[in-house]
């Protein structure tokens, strides 16, 4: 133990004395460092963000779209043949869902984006067209006023529910927006409802604080004249069996559409699939910035060469007085290792920082692998790149280091 601490008393006193070139040499270190955790974090938010946004539309949701979404091997794949025109979904589909499956839930969805006007204020969103179900699907909660109900779709009701970033754009918050009119595409509607802040939105998918929500039935007027659905839900009760009710739903589609046509996805499924998307690309990345640990590591072991070079005489007097190879060995070893170390403990603490600053605006987190990983790989590195220029030292000739000017 005395050994390693006067190794490690005999690094720092070297790089006391040359404080300007340790900082400079670690600081490659630490920016290689700093950008493979900030995108290991980035990796691991964009995980989470995703896991919490399928979590809060419940466990037991079945989506059923068109093309064939998920190939064999769990990946995204480009759906449909482009030669043909994909299929859509109209109301014979929706009722025989409904009518052949057994479960809490069968609901249509027609989607577009539009941008909504009231009282000389516009705000652009998406349109979801649906039943009075959706809102219990999804999880959608009312803050002022009411959802609009199984009547409603009955008699095409012109009552729209809108999202709360809606009513905060338009009429400058929650208060007052019920009972208002708004008019998107043409037509106009009566506020009826506003929903709670929901969330969600990001990396292309819906934002439901933007939306506007009306009777399926009601856009088949002007906004869908063709009668179509682009998605339909299938909410399983919390004691139902997912997979049982997808094969029963295959089964009732396949009398109408063939194999390719469709599919019906667990949200585990689809939640693999975008998670082993953002493993490759997040892979990718982080190899990209390991090339700054490489030149970083390369930068050490030119000043460790340059030390060996300024320290020759040093290496000489210690053989005389009985030093080893093996003691001079581990001196520049454990100085290689200890700028790394700086460098990667300092990248560290600055990643943490901008991962604290940051994640208040964009998903971004740390975890034990980014420490664990960016303390290995600093020391590996010292290690690796530390070893030429000390075994060179190590072999220095006594005699001839002493004479060495």
């Amino acid at each position: 133990m005395k050994y390693i601490t006067f190794q490690l008393k005999t690094a720092l006193k070297n790089f006391g004395r040359n404080k300007v070139r340790t900082i400079l040499t670690s600081l490659g270190i630490l920016i290689g460092v700093l950008s493979v955790v900030i995108l290991i974090a980035l990796g691991v938010g964009l995980k989470n963000y995703i896991q919490g946004e399928f979590e809060s539309l419940g466990s037991n949701l079945l989506f059923v779209l068109p093309g064939k979404v998920i190939g064999d091997n769990g990946q995204f794949q480009g759906g449909s043949d482009s030669r043909v025109a994909p299929v859509t979904f109209d109301e014979q589909t929706y009722a025989s869902l409904k009518r052949g499956l057994a479960i809490d839930y069968v609901v249509p969805m027609y989607t577009k984006s539009v941008t909504t006007e009231a009282e000389g204020q516009t705000k652009s969103g998406s349109l979801f067209a649906s039943s009075s179900d959706l809102f219990s699907i999804l999880n959608l909660q009312i803050e002022s006023g009411n959802l609009f109900t199984t009547a409603d779709v009955g008699k095409r009701s012109k009552s729209a529910v809108i999202g709360n970033k809606v009513a905060v754009a338009l009429f400058g918050g929650v208060e007052g927006a019920v009972g208002q009119s708004i008019s998107f595409s043409n037509q106009r509607y009566k506020v009826i409802g506003v929903l709670k802040e929901k969330g969600g939105g990001g990396f292309g998918g819906p934002s439901f604080d933007d939306g506007v929500y009306i009777p399926y039935t009601t856009s088949f007027i002007g906004l869908n004249p063709d009668k179509k659905f682009a998605t339909i839900y299938l909410g399983v009760s919390k004691d139902g069996d997912v997979d049982v009710v997808k094969g029963q739903a295959e089964a009732i589609l396949l009398k109408k559409y063939k194999k390719d046509d469709f599919s019906v996805i667990k949200q585990t499924e689809f939640l693999n699939a975008i998670t082993s998307i953002f493993s490759i690309i997040n892979s990718v990345l982080v190899a990209i910035g390991s090339i700054s640990l490489v030149v970083g590591g390369i930068g050490i072991m030119n000043i460790m060469y340059a030390n060996v070079t300024e320290r020759t005489k040093e290496v000489g007097i210690r053989r005389a007085i009985g030093a080893t190879k093996r003691d001079i060995l581990f001196q520049f070893l454990t100085e290689s290792v200890l700028l790394s170390l700086i460098g990667g403990v300092g990248g560290l603490l600055l990643a943490i920082l901008i991962v604290s600053g940051v994640s208040r605006f964009f998903p971004l987190a740390i975890n034990a692998t980014s420490v664990i990983i960016a303390i290995g790989i600093s020391s590996a590195i010292g290690v690796f790149f530390g070893v030429f220029p000390a075994r060179r030292a190590a072999n220095l000739a006594p005699i001839e280091a002493i004479r060495y000017e």
